[in-house]
């Protein structure tokens, strides 16, 4: 599903680079079923790396399991009102996102757009067109991971959030960026640049 819910209308620009961005962990604090829009804090470091990402040419498109909405931990109207301040923080930063895109499902409801299914990816495409090759997902989870690396995009793990106990998880996967926190993974994907 879209946040703000609106018609996606897919862009006639030619494929540039997208960074993908999960949200709790790796943009705000990890508050472990977020619901309170007064409890919203961006992780340090955060609004310039988004910043300095825009700058460089990248679209910024949230992606995010918001799991709490299916197991009933929170409802739509606290999920909208934790995005309205998120949008409120990033647009007085300078930085919002150009889109956001999330799975209200649980991990037991067999969702086809529950990271690391390619769901999301596949609705943002309908607003979004992207260059693989110079498209990141940066997350804080295995299943941010496999998401990038199933659907083609170049995949960084940061250590924010639940990072830095899942990157021992990581076993055979390669070509997995690992830093930090966001900020660390644009400085490395603007050093980078295309492959």
């Amino acid at each position: 599903m879209r946040w703000p819910d609106r018609p996606n209308v897919a862009v006639s620009t030619p494929p540039g680079p997208v960074l993908f961005v999960d949200r709790d962990g790796v943009l705000v604090v990890e508050k472990n079923y977020l619901c309170d829009p007064d409890e919203v804090e961006l992780i340090p470091g955060v609004a310039e790396a988004l910043c300095r990402a825009r700058e460089a040419g990248h679209s910024i498109v949230g992606l995010s399991n918001q799991s709490g909405l299916g197991r009933k931990r929170f409802g739509m109207g606290e999920f909208a009102a934790v995005m309205e301040r998120l949008d409120e923080i990033l647009a007085m930063e300078g930085c919002p996102l150009d889109g956001f895109f999330y799975c209200p499902h649980g991990p037991d409801d067999g969702c086809p757009c529950r990271k690391p299914a390619l769901g999301l990816l596949e609705e943002a495409a309908g607003a979004f067109r992207w260059d693989p090759s110079r498209s990141w997902m940066v997350g804080d989870k295995i299943s941010d991971v496999d998401l990038a690396l199933g659907g083609g995009l170049r995949p960084a793990l940061v250590r924010t959030g639940h990072g830095r106990e899942q990157e021992s998880r990581l076993g055979e996967r390669t070509g997995v960026l690992v830093v930090d926190d966001l900020a660390a993974a644009v400085d490395r994907i603007l050093r980078e640049g295309s492959p």
